[in-house]
């Protein structure tokens, strides 16, 4: 009886200290994607987006912010009213719409990876009014071409973070961030002045980073991890609408983009982007021994934003429990 009774209290503590190496973290929160579940956001409906956002919370993502991929002026005002009235109809359950991340147009033809640059605009104050629309939370723009900064001069007004992405320029005095990190952007120079390497060094700026082994190797994880300040990294997925479906192929800004099981790439062999959400990409970094919970706090503190509720993860950072 007696060894009955150590052996029921070796393993109710054994229970229990297992339990208590689990971690709790607060929701994620997806400010760079472009759909998942066959979902893309440049052509979808307002039910599609509704449908996306439930689905998302079973992987313990709580706030979006859809990502537009280049178009035509007209559709991206047409997606960006989709996307606004979803917003308006969400019930709980679901993944808080907290704005539009507008990643096309206004972007440099050397670095324009997926897009179709036969649709870029320059990036101009009257150009920019073409699509503004309040809920506009997100820009990405190549600053080279912002003449004397003026557009983002008049953004700085509006509510609007700023975003070096799918560009050459080393000045980033008025950008807030950098978008996917060394991806469509110039590199590191030994002189002179790129986009990564200010994006790097100047420890104002919160960078963007696709943690997923292919968009930037472990050694390049490792390299920002040791340069930024934990506090100024943003965790994204930059998925695609390929992304948790059954599909092998899909037509992205006007090419056919091919997954093979790890990668999606165009026909040419260029990166379209993820194919993994957020937890999947915090698995890998806390195998790697590099997560922390202010990782995913980072994107409340950027936006200014809340939510309640939280996730419960094992030790091998599974999700177990998600509470909205």
């Amino acid at each position: 009886m007696i060894l009955l009774y150590h052996f029921l209290y070796f393993f109710a503590t054994c229970q229990y200290l297992e339990y208590n190496t689990n971690m709790k973290t607060k929701l994620l929160i997806e400010q760079h994607f472009h759909g998942a579940f066959g979902v893309n956001f440049n052509d979808c409906t307002v039910d599609d987006i509704l449908y996306l956002s439930k689905e998302l919370t079973k992987y313990g993502i709580g706030g979006i912010f859809p990502t537009l991929a280049t178009d035509t002026v007209e559709n991206i005002k047409n997606q960006i009213n989709k996307i606004k009235q979803a917003a308006q109809m969400q019930t709980s359950g679901m993944a808080k719409i907290f704005g539009v991340h507008l990643e096309g147009i206004f972007l440099n033809p050397e670095k324009k990876g997926i897009h179709d640059e036969k649709l870029f605009l320059k990036p101009t104050i009257e150009n920019y009014k073409l699509i503004e629309d309040d809920f506009i939370k997100i820009l990405t723009y190549a600053p080279e071409f912002d003449e004397n900064f003026a557009l983002a001069k008049y953004l700085l007004t509006k509510d609007v973070k700023i975003q070096a992405g799918h560009c050459t320029g080393g000045d980033l005095s008025y950008c807030d961030g950098a978008t996917h990190l060394f991806n469509a952007m110039s590199g590191i120079v030994q002189r002179g002045t790129s986009t990564a390497l200010t994006a790097l060094t100047d420890d104002s700026i919160y960078t963007e980073i696709i943690a997923d082994g292919v968009h930037i190797s472990d050694s390049i994880i490792r390299l920002i991890f040791k340069a930024k300040p934990i506090d100024k990294i943003l965790l994204i997925s930059d998925c695609l609408p390929i992304t948790k479906s059954n599909l092998k192929e899909m037509e992205f800004e006007g090419e056919t983009i091919y997954f093979d099981g790890e990668k999606a790439t165009s026909k040419d062999g260029t990166l379209a982007g993820s194919t993994k959400l957020l937890p999947d990409i915090i698995k890998r970094l806390g195998l790697m021994g590099l997560f922390t919970p202010q990782l995913i706090e980072n994107t409340y503190t950027y936006h200014n934003i809340d939510l309640t509720g939280g996730i419960e993860w094992d030790e091998h950072f599974n999700i177990v429990e998600v509470d909205l």
